[in-house]
């Protein structure tokens, strides 16, 4: 039977660690097959040797990452105890230490995986990223917030978010309105992502001076976009034609994010996915990133994450049985 003490003076931290009637430290005991006491602010952790230090490992990577301002939650311990299952918990040392953007709530946007703040450092360093991956990684979140950012910091002048309105296909006509009340349920969470960093009154203002514009790509044609911060999202939905046509809109100091989730198509022909498509051409090209993220980066519920993985494995059965 191995002993690990770690000491904790902060009693904020102490709180933090064990959570609302100590779930996250049953957390940890459960995964660990280990036993926690809190002695005084002295923690101490109780099993087989292999099990105790890697509990120890989790419980440093915590602490360490409460101090960085993130909230210790159900989803922060699964993340943190797969990190360290990988050996990767040194990457968990600077995650979430420097906020993205404030809210208009208050609240810090900070990147809460690895593959986050990987993807924030590729916007950060590139005029051009694609961030491909599943649900719920905060791909178009964190994108709306590196905008805000660069707004705030005068880099750009616009904020434009677009995305194809392919679900709606020859069903528009049918919806009552003008085309732009027609095509706004498709452009929703692209309003509500605005509205959470910039408020309700500075976001309309900032939509009534275009500032900030919502439209549909097709309304992108024709166009050059200097000094904007443009975000496509829904990548995965556009034709070849379409998202070069997007490409080739980029300005003088203009930065363009583009995100898909590619195993989410809803095109006749999945096949012929721009997003699919540009991924193979722009790769290796300079001031271009491209970003791709993991189940382990889902930040929603953990049956977003286990839904991801078993569809995964469906998919992977299927192919091997074709």
């Amino acid at each position: 039977m191995a002993e690990r003490f770690i000491h904790i003076e902060d009693e904020s931290q102490l709180s933090a660690l064990f959570g609302q009637l100590d779930s996250n430290i049953h957390h940890i005991e459960k995964n660990y097959n280990v036993g926690i006491i809190n002695r005084g602010g002295m923690i101490k952790i109780i099993g087989d040797e292999t099990d105790v230090a890697d509990a120890e490992k989790s419980v440093n990577a915590l602490l360490k990452l409460n101090s960085n301002g993130q909230i210790l939650s159900d989803q922060t311990i699964r993340y943190v105890t797969s990190v360290v299952a990988d050996g990767a918990e040194r990457q968990l040392e600077d995650l979430g230490k420097d906020g993205v953007c404030v809210t208009s709530s208050g609240k810090i946007v900070r990147p809460r995986t690895i593959g986050q703040k990987n993807y924030i450092d590729e916007i950060k360093n590139n005029t051009i990223v694609l961030g491909i991956g599943p649900a719920g990684t905060g791909k178009t979140y964190l994108a709306v917030a590196m905008a805000v950012k660069a707004f705030r910091e005068h880099k750009i002048k616009k904020i434009i978010l677009t995305r194809p309105a392919v679900e709606a296909g020859e069903k528009l006509g049918f919806l009552p309105g003008d085309m732009q009340d027609k095509v706004d349920p498709y452009l929703r969470p692209l309003y509500d992502a605005l509205f959470d960093m910039f408020g309700g009154e500075s976001f309309s203002r900032y939509m009534e001076k275009g500032i900030i514009e919502v439209a549909p790509l097709a309304y992108m044609r024709g166009r050059t976009l200097d000094e904007a911060f443009i975000i496509l999202d829904e990548a995965q939905n556009t034709t070849s034609e379409q998202i070069k046509m997007f490409l080739t809109r980029l300005g003088n100091e203009s930065r363009m994010v583009i995100t898909g989730d590619i195993t989410q198509i809803d095109l006749p022909d999945p096949k012929k996915s721009g997003l699919v498509e540009a991924v193979k051409i722009l790769k290796g090209i300079d001031d271009i990133g491209i970003h791709r993220f993991s189940e382990k980066d889902v930040v929603r519920h953990k049956l977003v994450q286990d839904i991801i993985r078993a569809y995964e494995k469906f998919n992977e059965g299927r192919k091997n049985h074709a």
